[in-house]
């Protein structure tokens, strides 16, 4: 009887296909805007979850998230080593700067000053040269995406190759020399990310009484993280935050703030009250059309737990190939998604997420076929 189920289902190609495609491409954009709105809201604590080996950071107690930047002046460096089970406590710049490209462009970048002397707050990967090259005089590095494309070394003949070692950029009417290539995640600007010491930092950006961004911080093992920060707090007015406890809060903030999470779930409930509704009338069409057949089946004496299996057979197998069609339309558009703009990022709770959505459509549509089929009279077989 399922071998039956399938070919009525199959028979009727048109309806077939209608209930599919509508699955597939609700499942298509349920799963794209979510995958989307995950990416973006994932590079706004890039610069916070790419560094690791860090403890606290150490803001202005009026700093609500990461790009929140209120600065501070360098005595603090030294008030925050001071603390009670602060093991080490460097600084760290963050800001923005113009490069000026050899064919008289311009291109805004995010610049970032670490320590001098312990390099912490670098990249973590490195393509081309050494960290320790930071300590060269007007060294720079350059991620990798920016190095190909942003600020991309323009020859005389007008033809543009990737920036490399050895070459040089304008930061403010600075010359600094490129002596690495790293991969670094891109941010939520997609600006090009520029690593430097501190010190050089201080002198490249125009000049201001307070330029210290972030202090980052260890603890000593066994600290109570809470009581560093009351003392951070009543000591120096300063705001201490582990790593997880900051990336979360810019988070929130940012979720609080925008329209992100409003803008794609709204686009997301109409995709799915669309594509569901196109699927549930098709599907509905589809039971109208094959009555006969019930009817048919009925009245031979066919039990109804064997119909109601046939009709969740249905609905199951329309549900599974467009989850499917769905989700892998939105696997390919991952891997051929270009790397600068909108992109996706796909996960094993949004793809759950993904599978209840249309699965719910499916079974909502299963039954208000099987109702119909229930309410059968097997004399409808002799009209």
């Amino acid at each position: 009887m399922l071998l039956i189920a399938w070919k009525m289902l199959a028979g009727d190609r048109a309806k077939y296909l209608g209930i599919v495609l509508a699955l597939g491409f609700t499942t298509l954009l349920v799963a794209q805007q979510g995958a989307t709105m995950l990416h973006i809201l994932s590079r706004t604590t890039v610069f916070i979850d790419s560094i690791g080996g860090v403890d606290m950071w150490v803001t202005d107690s009026h700093a609500q998230y990461v790009d929140d930047i209120k600065a501070l002046s360098d005595i603090q460096v030294q008030r925050v080593r001071s603390i009670p089970g602060i093991a080490w406590a460097v600084p760290m710049y963050r800001g923005s700067i113009r490069a000026r490209m050899p064919d008289g462009n311009y291109q805004n970048c995010q610049f970032i000053g670490v320590d001098d002397a312990t390099l912490i707050g670098r990249p973590a990967e490195m393509l081309q040269g050494r960290f320790e090259d930071l300590r060269i005089a007007d060294s720079i590095l350059v991620d990798i995406d920016a190095a190909g494309d942003r600020l991309a070394h323009v020859e005389p003949d007008g033809t543009r190759r990737p920036l490399r070692v050895g070459d040089t950029l304008e930061l403010n009417d600075h010359l600094a020399r490129v002596v690495g290539i790293y991969r670094g995640e891109p941010n939520f600007q997609s600006q090009p990310v520029i690593y430097t010491t501190y010190e050089r930092a201080k002198s490249f950006v125009p000049s201001e009484r307070k330029l210290l961004s972030f202090i980052l911080a260890g603890l000593q093992p066994g600290t109570d993280v809470a009581r560093v920060q009351d003392d951070l707090f009543r000591s120096a007015g300063l705001r201490g935050r582990t790593t997880g406890q900051f990336s979360r809060e810019s988070l929130w903030w940012f979720i609080r703030n925008t329209g992100i999470l409003v803008s794609f779930g709204l686009s997301t409930l109409l995709a799915f009250l669309i594509g569901g509704g196109i699927a549930g009338q098709t599907f509905a069409n589809f039971m109208l059309d094959n009555q006969r057949h019930f009817a048919v089946l009925r009245a031979m004496g066919a039990p109804t737990r064997t119909l109601v299996g046939m009709v969740v057979l249905q609905a199951l197998a329309v549900t599974l190939i467009g989850y499917g069609l769905g989700t892998g339309g939105v696997a390919l558009l991952a891997i051929l998604g270009p790397k600068t703009g909108p992109q996706v990022e796909l996960s094993w709770p949004l793809l759950g997420a993904t599978a209840f959505a249309v699965v719910f459509v499916g079974a909502a549509a299963g039954t208000l076929g099987l109702r119909r089929v229930l309410r059968l009279d097997p004399a409808e077989v002799f009209k």
